[in-house]
């Protein structure tokens, strides 16, 4: 493996953040092993290897952060000799989806126990792998390699933790780093995700564990979900506005007024790879400064799309009134700084979109 920079695990890499996550890394020149329940759905995956399984299960856990380098793939047996850490992981797998499918209160064990037992088994099984390079696990005769690094795992956070009382005023939200406590979450998948980072935190603080986390907010573009029930906003309002005629009505959920603001994916992986590099552990949110109206990107879709759209304001699960990120702290840290404005993402995503529900209607009509 001497060819590769470093070894890297991207858990959830199927998902819309990890696939970009995975390409990112293999420019990098990482060695990649990417897991999922499922392989990535709009393009194929570019990880050296990539491994379907259910990460709920510690015992297949525990084979998944194994590095075996020369001696085999994941699913060869080697002597446990010849058994690495990654040198990091990557981890964004979890039970979520835009706001119909977190907002709506059917989804909220699910999203709770599946997200947190994922957590608990990687930290755990890090560090159980950890000890036997230390002795600790009766490892030490076992003629292992002295490493020079500890294995680096980032967690992906969400702005969904930040507290709703900070939230309720859609021209002034709130969402500093130091703004999340007192506590106050306006989902069980926002303290989900509050939990998670003090999981994470904990297993640094008592066990050593290298962490960096990050805040995502509301991260979107090609390649991710845009129809069945768990597409963010951009995606849905792009496939409204894709589907529907000059001067159509589309439906959105509330009056519009309430206020977000968006990332473009390249912008986001560009971002938590300067992270994972750095000496910074987070908390630290990553997100556009861009807060503009569910109208407004009702608007900004229409103009991408040469059409005029009007809107039809409906009940539907909404969230806070105003979320937008504050970037003080990561422009301080990291001199990272978004450069695409939401208009150049929505076009990307738009014309992505449109290319998808062609390749639908040539498969429809093949039929």
């Amino acid at each position: 493996m001497s060819e590769y920079k470093k070894t890297a695990l991207v858990l959830g890499a199927g998902g819309f953040i990890g696939s970009h996550m995975v390409k990112r890394l293999r420019k990098e020149g990482y060695w990649v092993r990417g897991v999922d329940l499922k392989y990535p759905e709009f393009s194929d995956t570019e990880a050296n290897e990539f491994v379907q399984g259910d990460l709920r299960d510690p015992h297949f856990v525990e084979r998944v952060l194994q590095f075996k380098g020369d001696q085999g793939n994941f699913y060869n047996s080697v002597p446990y000799r010849y058994i690495e850490p990654f040198h990091e992981i990557y981890q964004f797998a979890a039970d979520m989806g835009g706001a119909g499918f977190v907002f709506t209160g059917e989804n909220d064990a699910d999203i709770m126990q599946n997200s947190v037992t994922i957590n608990l088994n990687v930290l755990e099984q890090q560090r159980l792998l950890d000890e036997t390079f230390d002795g600790k696990q009766g490892w030490s005769e076992c003629n292992r390699p002295i490493l020079d690094y500890r294995t680096r795992i980032f967690y992906s956070s969400s702005a969904c933790m930040y507290p709703e009382y900070n939230q309720l005023d859609p021209d002034n939200p709130d969402c500093r780093e130091e703004s999340a406590y007192p506590a106050a979450p306006d989902s069980e998948y926002g303290w989900e995700k509050l939990f998670s980072e003090r999981l994470y935190l904990a297993y640094n603080r008592n066990h050593g564990i290298p962490v960096r986390i990050a805040r995502y907010h509301n991260i979107f573009g090609p390649q991710g979900t845009w129809y069945g029930g768990r597409e963010k906003a951009p995606a849905a309002i792009c496939r409204k506005v894709a589907y529907a005629q000059e001067e159509d009505t589309i439906d959105v959920w509330g009056d519009g007024t309430q206020t977000r603001s968006f990332l473009l994916v390249d912008e986001c992986v560009e971002a938590t790879y300067r992270l994972m590099q750095s000496d910074f552990m987070g908390p630290v949110n990553i997100g556009s400064e861009e807060m503009v109206t569910i109208n407004q990107l009702v608007d900004t879709a229409a103009k991408v799309a040469g059409k005029i759209i009007k809107k039809n304001h409906i009940d539907g699960p909404l969230g806070v009134r105003g979320r937008n990120s504050n970037n003080d702290l990561i422009r301080e840290k990291l001199g990272w700084d978004y450069e695409q404005t939401l208009e150049d993402g929505i076009r990307k995503t738009y014309n992505w979109i449109m290319g998808e529900i062609a390749k639908d209607m040539v498969n429809q009509a093949a039929a």
